[in-house]
């Protein structure tokens, strides 16, 4: 790629517009490519337009493959005609045509399997006083914790697709670079009981993160064990989540991002949510505790920090799942971060897979996740595939 940038660069330097020139300056910066100084360096160090654009090509060729097909690549997305005039798509320069340039779709496509990030990104993000530290070792040391609960005693309850769910979040976690700790169909009691337990892994001082997702029935700051009965209450506290795995319990996640998922109900009224005979309601979700503050008699830290959970419905509402397919939150989650986990961080990929429930309406009728006891000081990314 970097010869694709050598061959075009006299044709580029004499096309390229100012504009153009800032827009793929911001974008190598997000991607990682370019730092701050070496994009105030190519904008203020060269007086006209022609400089500038010379100046950019030539830093990037000279980082290598990877960075100049990240430049390769914002070009097409920001000007598709100097783009195929520059003949990038073919290798040879387009020939002059009537017709008008193809459309350029502005919504990035939803991909079927997960989009790693490149090593320039990853690089780029290093450092970052905004960005939460992610070294390689750290990425290979990744610890999740998956329960699903699909069978219960009262048969009535069990959840048909949730095996789906179970199959997929566990596939995207290991693309992700985590080690699984995957349990299913647990009491309430076995529930806390498991999270204590993972609390004290011992990856747990070598990982730069963990997940925990808990997919099952419930109400509003419980989840349902599989022996819940209407006579027989069996449930896990979501707020047990966090004083498991807060600093005085777990000190080995102290300033590293807690990222919990909740599939499930948090009451049953309707509220704007899907009811269709192909869909299946679920029970559950969490607490909104206010935070305090720990102290343990040698300095103080935040007793709840790095924390963001995302809940698969509004208080009070019914969260629903496909029996074929499964939950709608997990459906769009996997959608999203096989997307876009390769250049945003996390309450980025939160905030659209939340705009994803935007787009879907049954009968007028809809459902809407949140985010929850959000804690998170600074950017956290997955860095699929470093």
């Amino acid at each position: 790629m970097a010869d694709e940038l050598n061959r075009i660069r006299v044709k580029f330097v004499d096309s390229v517009n100012k504009e153009l020139i800032k827009e793929l300056l911001d974008g190598l910066l997000e991607v990682g490519v370019l730092n701050d100084g070496q994009k105030d360096s190519i904008l203020e160090e060269n007086p006209s337009t022609k400089d500038k654009a010379r100046a950019l090509i030539d830093t990037v060729r000279r980082k290598g493959d990877v960075a100049s097909r990240e430049m390769i690549t914002l070009l097409q997305s920001r000007d598709q005609t100097l783009y195929d005039s520059l003949g990038l798509s073919s290798g040879k320069p387009a020939q002059p045509a009537a017709a008008a340039a193809p459309e350029i779709k502005l919504e990035q496509e939803c991909s079927d399997t997960l989009i790693l990030s490149t090593k320039a990104f990853w690089t780029g993000k290093q450092g970052q006083r905004d960005t939460y530290p992610a070294a390689e070792n750290s990425i290979r040391h990744r610890l999740a914790l998956l329960i699903t609960n699909i069978t219960f005693t009262d048969t009535s309850l069990n959840r048909k697709g949730a095996d789906r769910d179970e199959e997929t979040m566990d596939t995207l976690l290991v693309a992700l670079g985590y080690e699984v700790v995957k349990l299913t169909d647990l009491t309430g009691k076995e529930i806390d009981a498991a999270v204590i337990e993972f609390s004290k892994h011992k990856k747990l001082n070598e990982t730069d993160s963990v997940v925990v997702v808990i997919m099952s029935h419930g109400k509003l700051g419980a989840v349902l064990g599989v022996g819940w009965t209407k006579d027989k209450p069996d449930e896990f506290c979501i707020n047990n989540i966090y004083h498991h795995l807060g600093p005085e319990r777990c000190p080995a996640l102290l300033d590293k991002p807690k990222i919990i998922l909740i599939q499930a109900c948090r009451g049953e009224k309707r509220g704007s949510v899907l009811v269709k005979d192909s869909l299946s309601c679920d029970n559950a979700s969490h607490n909104t505790d206010h935070e305090e503050f720990e102290e343990d008699g040698v300095r103080y830290v935040n007793k709840e920090k790095d924390f963001l959970a995302l809940l698969s419905c509004t208080p009070d509402t019914v969260s629903y799942r496909e029996t074929d397919r499964g939950s709608l939150l997990i459906q769009y989650f996997v959608e999203i971060l096989n997307t876009s986990a390769h250049m945003d961080d996390i309450e980025e990929l939160f905030r659209k897979v939340m705009q994803r429930f935007e787009d879907f309406s049954v009968n007028n009728k809809r459902q809407m996740p949140t985010k929850d006891r959000v804690t998170l000081t600074r950017r956290f990314y997955f860095f699929p595939g470093i």
